[in-house]
C-alpha cells in the first residue's frame, strides 16, 4: 500500500509551517507531534536538526482562517465517503468498518499491513498505533509485540513477529478500544494534515479528498515520491487556487505527478484510483464531491447513493 517515505513526516502535523505552502521551502516543516522514540520525521535533515518551530503571528492567523472554512472533508457524511473511496482503492470493497482485524504482507516492502487505513510495520505508523494503545491499555494482545514492532521498524522484516503477531492483531481488532484507537491514528497521521494542507492550498472537497487519497497512498514525505514531494512536482506545473491558479488546472496537475510516482513503483502500476475514480470526478467538474457518484477500481463499479 504505502512505501517506505511514510517514514518522512509520519505523525507530522496539523501544523505545516506556512514556508512550505506557496511553493514550498521542503525543510522548514513544523513538527507539533512528533512520533514516539525520536524518529526521522523528516528524510532531508538529521535527526538532530529536527527542531519543534512556534507559531509566528502569521502562522496563528492561517490557522484562524482555516478554522472559519467550510468542514468540506471533515464533514461527517463527506468523511465516510472519504472512507468508502479510499477502501475501494485498498481493500475492494466499501465496507471500511470490515478492515479493523485484516493483516497481511503485500510483499510492497512495508512488512505487514494491517488495519482501517494500513498501518504498516515498516513504516513507523503502525508501531506509533501499537505504543499509543499499549499505553491505555497495557494488557492488549499486541503489547508483548512492541519490542519486534521497534525492531522491525523502517524494514520489511517480520523478524519476532511471526509466527503469532497476525492472530494477536486480529484478536486486538476484536475491542472496541482498539478500533477507536485505529481512527484516532488515522485522522492524526493522515486525515487532519491532508484536510487542512488542502483548505490552505484553496481546495474544495474533491481536493481535500484527491490529497487525502495521496497521503494514504504515498506517505506524508517531502522526498520526491512522498506527498509533499508530488505537490511541490505539481506546484512547478500550476499554481494553487490560493495562489490564484485554477483549481481544476491545479488538481490535474497533482494527479498527473501522484500518477508518475505511482507507476515507477512497482506495488502501483495499476492506477484506477486515479484514471477511473479521481479523474472521473475532476473531469466532471464535481469538485465538491456530490453524491451519486459513480467510479471503477480495477475493473468494479461502486455507487454510492445520493444522500
Amino acid at each position: 500500500m504505502k512505501p517506505l517515505t511514510r517514514l518522512a513526516l509520519v505523525g507530522a502535523p496539523l501544523a505545516i509551517a506556512a514556508a512550505i505552502v506557496f511553493g514550498g521551502g521542503g525543510s522548514d516543516v513544523l513538527v507539533s507531534d512528533a512520533p514516539a522514540k525520536g524518529r526521522v520525521l523528516n528524510a532531508e535533515q538529521p535527526k538532530n536538526q529536527q527542531k519543534p518551530k512556534q507559531l509566528t503571528d502569521a502562522d496563528k492567523k492561517l490557522e484562524a482562517r482555516i478554522a472559519k472554512m467550510p468542514p468540506g472533508l471533515a464533514a461527517p457524511r463527506m468523511k465516510e465517503i472519504a472512507s468508502q473511496i479510499v477502501s475501494s482503492a485498498e481493500n475492494s470493497t466499501l465496507n471500511w468498518r470490515g478492515q479493523y482485524g485484516s493483516i497481511e504482507d503485500i510483499d510492497d516492502g512495508c512488512g505487514y499491513t494491517a488495519g482501517v487505513i494500513g498501518f504498516c510495520s515498516g513504516t513507523n505508523d503502525m508501531l506509533q498505533l501499537v505504543e499509543a494503545y499499549t499505553k491505555d491499555h497495557p494488557d492488549n494482545p499486541l503489547a508483548a509485540y512492541l519490542p519486534a514492532l521497534r525492531t522491525v521498524d523502517g524494514t520489511a522484516s517480520h523478524e519476532g513477529l511471526d509466527p503469532g503477531f497476525k492472530a494477536a492483531w486480529a484478536k486486538a481488532a476484536e475491542s472496541p478500544a482498539f478500533r477507536t484507537a485505529q481512527d484516532k491514528a488515522r485522522d492524526r497521521i493522515y486525515f487532519q494534515p491532508a484536510v487542512r494542507m488542502a483548505k490552505m492550498d484553496g481546495l474544495g472537497t474533491l481536493g481535500q479528498f484527491i490529497y487525502y487519497d495521496a497521503m494514504v497512498l504515498h506517505g506524508p514525505g517531502i522526498d520526491p515520491k512522498g506527498f509533499y514531494g508530488i505537490r511541490k512536482a505539481a506546484m512547478r506545473t500550476a499554481p494553487t487556487a490560493a495562489e490564484g491558479g485554477k483549481e481544476q488546472a491545479y488538481l490535474d496537475a497533482f494527479l498527473d505527478a501522484g500518477r508518475a510516482v505511482m507507476k515507477v513503483k512497482k506495488a502501483h502500476q495499476d492506477t484506477s484510483r486515479i484514471d477511473t475514480a479521481q479523474r472521473v470526478f475532476l473531469r466532471n467538474g464535481n469538485l465538491e464531491l456530490r453524491t451519486p457518484l459513480v467510479w471503477q477500481m480495477y475493473g468494479e463499479t461502486f455507487r454510492i447513493p445520493a444522500s
